[in-house]
């Protein structure tokens, strides 16, 4: 296919709307599992009576990871419907498993193939849009994605933790496949872009297997160590030490194969060698680690330090859902002055500044009123929704429209693995920290076990405790979880240093011109260069 560049429409039409609402519908559905099943993960922990909790949000960050740079090399080499639909497909079978689970096994199992489309999905409706919208307007258009993150994130918790709370958490996951066959339909009838010509055998031959392979191995091996360390064997123990070597080696491999042997690379070498798109990669991986983990262990918080049920933690939580106005207002910032730095260093600045306040002395202990936790979480959701839809100028900016793909496959490969440090280090701080900080009489009582999934799975049960070693119980997990914030904060601070390496370049107003929308009197060509058996 020819790389060449087209000027951007100045108006949107009909078909434009009915392709961005297309998407929507597929990112809510990504979305909505994200932020429904942390609320509802204490009580699925205490049903199976299982000890591998931690894989359940693991397993999940761990498979979308794994397939995001597949999923930009699908993109480009079969087209960007078929890759959605499967990863739709994906999405779906994922969900059926995990509604019937009986053991947690089965659970991991579907969440495993769950994560493969729902990366996916996240992935190419970055892709589409940036086949649609020209670099400089985009910000506003992710910032209307982030409002569907917005609604997902409004009613996913409190419909998580309303089903837990009936012992209905199963309908979490069936309730994925109607969206999923709306969504299917949506792409089918509107989402008409070019189909690549050539037969399957081409289009498997310009995929980067070797670099897929090499990043999929090492993904697994690291996100395994991370996953172990500190729950499953000690941070020193071959189980953990091994795949952490082994994934690091992998990475090293990865890097030396793609710059020096691929022929059709997987990540091409403008995008490792600028420091500005470097810049962009490092501030999105630390801005989505620290806002995964909030967003993952802030019911925690609620339900284990203040005893709220599951439905008032996921009602709380909503707070985080002041990152969508602030994603819109820094795109429609972007679009009018055409600069993106001055906004991302005073987002920084206001993600410090709450994640501080979370850390505090002050919120060491459960004395700290709701309304003021409630306020941090709203000023951290501002912070972190105005990065989220501005990281990508820098990674973008320095490169042609014609890299948009792998560009954006990287950016969000690289948020989901911080999705698995996120949840990793929240539970390696929560295992050695409550081991500190519990009650010794308390941990020798449980029969359970002393490990951060026994008393994870712990938490519906605390109000039944009597009020002395319940105080105690909460004391515990607040500061366990004031290290975390503190651990956090520290990871946002590397976010905020690697902003200021990033230069202020020009935004394209321009399309890759080889994936405009088929127009229909020309649609009998685009068919003859449909992909042959």
């Amino acid at each position: 296919m020819t790389d060449v560049s087209t000027s951007a429409p100045s108006k949107k039409t009909l078909k434009f709307w009915l392709i961005f609402v297309s998407m929507c519908i597929c990112l809510f559905l990504s979305a909505l599992e994200l932020c429904s099943i942390p609320t509802a993960l204490p009580t699925i922990a205490h049903e199976l009576r299982a000890s591998q909790f931690v894989w359940v949000g693991s397993a999940y960050a761990l498979s979308s990871t794994a397939f995001l740079p597949m999923s930009g090399g699908l993109a480009q080499a079969f087209g960007r419907r078929p890759a959605i639909l499967m990863t739709i497909g994906l999405f779906a079978l994922g969900s059926g498993i995990c509604g019937g689970a009986t053991s947690m096994n089965m659970l991991i199992a579907g969440r495993t193939i769950q994560g493969l489309g729902g990366g996916g999905i996240q992935s190419l409706t970055s892709i589409i849009l940036a086949d649609l919208v020209s670099l400089q307007e985009r910000g506003v258009y992710a910032g209307l994605f982030a409002l569907t993150w917005c609604f997902a994130a409004s009613i996913g918790p409190v419909v998580g933790g309303s089903l837990a709370a009936q012992g209905k958490w199963r309908w979490l996951f069936y309730l994925n496949l109607p969206i999923s066959f709306i969504g299917s339909l949506s792409v089918i009838f509107f989402l008409d872009l070019p189909t690549p010509p050539g037969n399957y055998r081409d289009k498997f031959g310009r995929m980067d297997w070797v670099g897929n392979l090499l990043v999929i191995a090492s993904t697994v091996a690291c996100s395994i160590g991370l996953t172990w360390g500190g729950t499953t064997a000690p941070w020193g123990s071959t189980m953990v030490v091994i795949p952490l070597a082994l994934g690091l080696i992998g990475i090293v491999l990865f890097v030396v194969y793609e710059t020096t042997i691929a022929t059709h690379p997987l990540v091409p070498l403008a995008l490792m060698t600028n420091a500005t798109s470097i810049s962009g990669y490092v501030q999105s991986f630390c801005n989505a680690l620290n806002t995964l983990a909030v967003i993952y262990f802030s019911p925690v918080y609620f339900q284990a330090c203040k005893g709220v049920s599951p439905v008032l933690s996921g009602i709380y939580t909503l707070c985080l859902c002041a990152f969508a106005p602030a994603a819109i207002l820094a795109g429609l910032s972007v679009k009018a002055t055409g600069r993106y730095r001055p906004q991302m260093w005073v987002a920084w600045v206001i993600v410090l500044i709450a994640m501080g306040l979370l850390s505090s002395p002050a919120t060491d202990g459960i004395e700290t009123g709701i309304g003021t936790s409630l306020g941090y979480l709203v000023l951290l959701g501002f912070g972190s929704g105005a990065l989220n839809a501005t990281t990508m100028y820098p990674i973008q900016a320095p490169l042609s429209a014609t890299q948009n793909a792998s560009a954006l496959a990287w950016m969000w490969f690289l948020r989901s693995f911080a999705g698995v440090w996120g949840i990793t280090i929240g539970s390696a701080v929560l295992q050695n920290e409550l081991s500190k900080t519990l009650p010794a009489s308390f941990i020798q009582s449980m029969s359970q076990g002393s490990d951060v999934p026994a008393l994870y799975a712990l938490i519906p049960d605390l109000a039944t405790l009597p009020p002395y070693i319940r105080s105690e119980v909460q004391v515990a997990f607040a500061r366990s979880l004031a290290v975390l914030w503190q651990v956090l904060a520290a990871v946002c601070a590397v976010g905020g240093v690697a902003s200021l390496f990033m230069r202020g370049v020009a935004l394209s107003h321009t399309l890759d011109a080889t994936w405009t929308p088929v127009k229909h009197k020309g649609q009998g060509q685009h068919e003859e260069a449909a992909t042959t058996l």
